[in-house]
């Protein structure tokens, strides 16, 4: 028994309010960060570059689009990380979310970003500490007993 109630010995319901919080988060923190990875290649969604500080791409000699196409790669790890192994991949998306806050910080430009970035930081945070209190439940959903 974790002092919030949780059980982590007896088989999780999905009717555990606790639980269900730790699978939204678990499979948003997953997934969001290898859809905006992936679209770090094609600007779908919006032009990624505008969102650089150009003392990045300067510091690695690169363009912008080359430097965002190497975030898009590391996101994309980030959420398979985080799909495999939520409590160290919570951890890993909080620092990286830290990362592009001061990136935006340093733009000047784009202060509600990186406030909204900062909340999203927090779920991650959430994410690995609830990760400590259930067995790691991929997203296959196989730490699911059935009953």
């Amino acid at each position: 028994m974790v002092g919030s109630g949780v059980r982590i010995s007896g088989a999780h319901r999905l009717s555990e309010p606790t639980y269900q919080a730790y699978r939204i988060l678990h499979v948003g923190f997953a997934v969001l960060p290898i859809l905006a990875g992936v679209d770090k290649f094609f600007n779908a969604l919006i032009d990624w570059t505008r969102y650089v500080a150009p003392v990045f791409p300067n510091l690695l000699h690169v363009s912008k689009q080359t430097f965002m196409m190497g975030v898009g790669v590391i996101e994309v790890v980030a959420g398979l990380l985080v799909a495999l192994y939520p409590k160290v991949g919570g951890y890993v998306v909080m620092l990286w979310l830290w990362g592009i806050i001061l990136n935006l910080v340093l733009l000047q430009n784009y202060y509600d970003v990186a406030l909204r970035d900062f909340g999203l930081s927090l779920g991650a945070l959430a994410l690995a500490r609830l990760a400590s209190a259930f067995p790691v439940a991929r997203l296959r959903g196989d730490a699911l007993p059935r009953t």
